[in-house]
């Protein structure tokens, strides 16, 4: 296994268990969803440098376009929530209240 490789699949696995564990604040599991797209993000750029062909050098940038779009929904997700709730914990989000 290249050093690479074992890069992003140790900062994914990383960012997997920190969205598992780390389930307090909502901010915190966007954070860990945050990382988990730019580990994608850069391992796809790399890959598709590698790969040499132009039809994979749009990929990145798709990908980049929905983490933004991602991540511009969840904060307003949470300001969302911290305004009707008044926190922004997990623990009081509960999908059968409105």
């Amino acid at each position: 296994m290249s050093p690479t490789l074992f890069l992003f699949c140790s900062t994914f696995t990383i960012s997997i268990f920190g969205l598992a564990l780390h389930r307090i604040h909502l901010l915190s599991a966007l954070l860990c969803l945050e990382g988990m797209m730019l580990i994608l993000f850069m391992a796809i750029s790399v890959w598709s440098i590698q790969l040499e062909t132009l039809c994979y050098y749009s990929l990145p940038m798709f990908l980049l376009t929905f983490s933004a779009c991602e991540a511009s929904t969840g904060l307003a997700l949470m300001v969302a929530t911290t305004r009707t709730h008044g926190t922004d914990h997990l623990k009081t989000l509960n999908l059968l209240q409105c």
